[in-house]
């Protein structure tokens, strides 16, 4: 029995005012990086807005990609499998950043930093992608080959270690959920699923 698990990664686009401010930092389209410990996307975790009218009340948030804010964004979603054992560590190190949530804060001088490749240090402040990266870097494991102060969402994309599953708007991937993906399975890809309102779907096999 494999004593892999998965972890997930979600890269969206929300097209407000302030993500397209953050584009001119990231070179990305989609720049909003989040880290998730369930293939439905239902536990999912990232360093952003506490209130979807406030871009400015930053911090440590349990993300809900069903919400109005997000449901119509543009994403990426990708598969890193790991081993039970770091998976475990991976969540415990999340559930205690939420355990003291208030601790923490958005690092939008981090943004700077990665302009000018230098480390910015905040005590216990992340943005997105700093905060996913560490996470895995907790673990043992660098998915991007920087120091996770200088990794953006874009990075994810041309990963190695990561497979991109699935393409297009979010409500897409969210719709396609019950019938097509299922997480802590053996994977087998056959060729990209084509749905002209639902983005492109790679179908896990059974």
């Amino acid at each position: 029995m494999s004593t892999e698990q998965d972890i997930w990664i979600v890269l969206t686009g929300t097209g407000t005012w302030f993500s397209r401010m953050i584009q001119c930092f990231t070179n990305a389209p989609l720049n909003h990086a989040s880290i998730a410990f369930d293939s439905e996307l239902r536990e999912v975790y990232s360093f952003g807005r506490k209130q979807a009218n406030n871009p400015f009340s930053g911090g440590m948030v349990c993300e809900n990609l069903r919400s109005p804010f997000f449901y119509s964004s543009q994403c990426a979603v990708y598969r890193c499998a790991v081993s039970k054992r770091d998976y475990d560590r991976m969540y415990h190190l999340v559930q205690q950043m939420m355990d003291h949530q208030d601790m923490y804060k958005y690092n939008l001088l981090g943004l700077l930093g990665i302009l000018f490749r230098l480390h910015i240090d905040r005590d216990n402040a992340y943005f997105c992608s700093h905060f996913v990266a560490t996470v895995f870097e907790q673990a043992g494991i660098r998915p991007v080959d920087k120091p996770p102060h200088l990794v953006t969402p874009g990075d994810f994309s041309n990963s190695p270690q990561l497979q991109e599953l699935y393409h297009g708007p979010l409500h897409g991937y969210l719709k396609n959920m019950p019938l097509s993906i299922s997480s802590h399975t053996a994977s087998s890809f056959s060729s990209p699923a084509e749905h002209s309102d639902r983005g492109k779907l790679i179908r896990i096999g059974t």
